[in-house]
């Protein structure tokens, strides 16, 4: 079995979207812990729904430019397993950080990649659009042929940024990401998601994936 395309639902609020998730087939699940968003939870909150969540699903706290005593606490409050970086966390930052980490890092051209390499200790990479003044979550794309450029720097690379149910097939095939990441486009409002588009998504993702291991297990043709 050739490996599948990880997807990670994130601005999740309640309960019943994050069971639904799960049972779509989610391999995480996102909670934002800025203040500043509208999908902002609250850890008391966010531990009453992961102590509901089924087994081998990955809660995932999301913060922006936290101290390292403030994320830890997060975790220890929420119950979430991996940190989500998305602020000017330099690398140091992981490294001291006493759980694991996945580092955002803004995307508007190749050049943006350059920080990537100094991130040995993120767990994984998540590319998201550049936005002025904005801190991920954008809602926006990028040019995906960008984060197929990333795998050479030898990090898992999670593709983030105005993915929606129907550009996510393009956006496989041209970046070939190790995971997704999608929030806004599959929402009825705020942290409330559409389960309609929801199964949308997941329903491209695995048509995706079985075309992209089709395209594997066929042999190449010797040549004359």
């Amino acid at each position: 079995m050739l490996p599948r395309t990880r997807v990670k639902i994130c601005g999740i609020t309640n309960i019943e979207d994050a069971l639904l998730a799960v049972e779509l087939g989610a391999d995480a699940l996102g909670f934002i812990f800025f203040a500043n968003s509208p999908r902002y939870v609250s850890p008391k909150v966010v531990r009453d729904i992961i102590d509901r969540l089924p087994p081998f699903v990955t809660p995932v706290a999301v913060t922006v430019n936290e101290s390292i005593a403030a994320v830890s606490e997060i975790m220890a409050v929420s119950g979430c397993q991996i940190a989500q970086l998305h602020g000017d966390e330099p690398p140091e930052y992981l490294e001291r950080l006493a759980w694991p980490a996945i580092k955002g890092i803004s995307i508007s051209t190749i050049h943006d990649l350059a920080p990537v390499a100094r991130y040995t200790f993120a767990r994984a990479i998540l590319l998201d659009s550049k936005v002025a003044g904005q801190f991920g979550g954008t809602g926006t794309s990028f040019d995906w042929s960008v984060a197929r450029q990333a795998h050479r720097l030898g990090r898992p690379i999670i593709l983030a940024g105005g993915l929606s149910p129907e550009n996510i097939s393009e956006a496989m095939q041209v970046a070939m990401p190790d995971a997704i990441d999608v929030s806004s486009s599959i929402e009825m409002a705020p942290g409330k998601k559409d389960a309609a588009r929801m199964q949308l998504l997941f329903d491209k993702v695995r048509e995706m994936d079985e075309v992209k291991n089709q395209q594997k297990s066929v042999p190449a043709l010797n040549k004359p």
